[in-house]
Order: C-alpha cells, then sequence, then structure tokens
C-alpha cells in the first residue's frame, strides 16, 4: 500500500503568532480594515483571538515589516495604503545589501536600468501630452538653476527620468524607475564629476524631451541610449 504524504511527513505546529497574522492580514485584504484605518487594540485582540500579547506584538510586527500596517508609539497600528511604490520599497534593504555586498550586481542594475529606460522613453514617445512635455521641459530648467549643487542637480536628475516613467500611465513603471534610481543613488561617482557633466546632461535631456515632443519613439531611444552610455561612468563603487 502506497504511503501518503500525511503518513510520513512531519506534523508541524505553527507558532500563535503565525495564526494571529493570518487573521489581521484578511482582516485587510478582506476589507474589513481599509486603508487609513486602525486595527483592534492589542486588548481586543487578545480578547478575540484567545492568545497572549506577545503573540499579538509579534504579528503587528511581522505586518508592519511587510509594509501592510504603520505602527506608532501610544497609538494604534493603521492599515497602510497598497501601492506599487510601497511593493518596490520593501525590497530596498535587500537591493542595497545584494549591490554592497555582489561584485558584478551594479554593473547588472545599470543594464537593467538601460533595458527598462529605452522601453519607457519609448512609450512616453507615444503618450505624451503637451503637459507632460512642459513638465519635463521644466524639470530641466530647476536642474540648469541648480547646476552648481551637485546633490541637487542628482535629485533633479532622478526627477526627470522617473517624470519619462510616469507618462506611460502605468504605476508599477513609476515604482521601478523610482526604485532602481534610489537604489544607484549610492553609487554617484564624486559629486565633482557630476558637476563636471552638468552642461553635457542638460543638453541630452533636452534632446530627450525633443524627440519624446516629435512622438517619435525611434529617436526618443536612441537619445535615451547616448544618454545613459555616456553617463554609465558617472555611477561607480567607492572603494
Amino acid at each position: 500500500m502506497p504511503v501518503t504524504p500525511s503518513e510520513n511527513e512531519p506534523i508541524v505546529r505553527r507558532k500563535l503568532a503565525d495564526e494571529v497574522f493570518d487573521r489581521l492580514k484578511a482582516m485587510i485584504v478582506s476589507g474589513e480594515r481599509r486603508p487609513g484605518e486602525s486595527l483592534p487594540s492589542e486588548r481586543e485582540l487578545m480578547a478575540r483571538f484567545g492568545v497572549g500579547r506577545p503573540a499579538i506584538r509579534e504579528a503587528m510586527q511581522a505586518l508592519a515589516n511587510l509594509g501592510l500596517v504603520t505602527i506608532s508609539h501610544g497609538e494604534r497600528a493603521r492599515v497602510r495604503e497598497i501601492s506599487a511604490r510601497a511593493a518596490i520599497h520593501q525590497v530596498d534593504m535587500v537591493a542595497q545589501l545584494m549591490l554592497s555586498t555582489l561584485p558584478d550586481a551594479l554593473e547588472h542594475l545599470k543594464e537593467t536600468r538601460t533595458f527598462f529606460e529605452r522601453g519607457m522613453v519609448r512609450k512616453a514617445a507615444e503618450l505624451a501630452s503637451a503637459e507632460d512635455v512642459a513638465e519635463l521641459r521644466a524639470i530641466v530648467e530647476q536642474q540648469r538653476a541648480v547646476t552648481g549643487d551637485a546633490a541637487a542637480f542628482v535629485h533633479a536628475d532622478m526627477g526627470f527620468h522617473t517624470r519619462i516613467a510616469q507618462i506611460t500611465g502605468n504605476p508599477i513603471y513609476s515604482a521601478v524607475s523610482e526604485g532602481m534610481l534610489g537604489w544607484l543613488q549610492e553609487y554617484h561617482a564624486h559629486m565633482l564629476i557630476w558637476q563636471g557633466q552638468s552642461e553635457r546632461t542638460l543638453t541630452e535631456h533636452g534632446e530627450i524631451i525633443d524627440r519624446i515632443e516629435a512622438h517619435d519613439p525611434d529617436g526618443a531611444e536612441a537619445a535615451m541610449v547616448r544618454h545613459l552610455e555616456r553617463s554609465d561612468h558617472l555611477y561607480a563603487r567607492s572603494h
């Protein structure tokens, strides 16, 4: 007679905190508690589930670690808005650890970003409105105004690329763009190098906008590739 999995696999007893976690998550997923609303108090949950305070607190912390709730001292946990941006930011720490420990990770990230940006700028060239183009030009002018401040210039540079992703109307694209740029931020080479390249960067951004405004996906992609290839060395390890 064949042995079934239920006969030879050990029975694992789940922690109380795991059970509490599942029930609290179900409250959120089902809509019983909506974004912005608070969860019941620890005392209420202890009575509701028949468990002690440690299990409640451990489950709450697990929810917070996943970005599902916000915990503030002296207040009830509050359900967070579920968004693509929040989901991407959940992997920030892991991404930073990967970049700092794996020798090839930075180059792989830069290659991934280039692949991503090529698609984003093509879509932006297809969809951009006059208002989108005006906002991109305004960002470039903001960049020009802070040319002497390398950190502000880099921040505006990130805003330019994120705005291109936003033109697609897909919040996941926007979140991924913002995430990758944030992970790369730590690897900006010496700020003096950025300052020395500022005029060229502004010119290239202008060329990209011109192609987007002309609704020219091929031209926009080519301009973006030239820009990223030229600025590739501006992201490097400091050791």
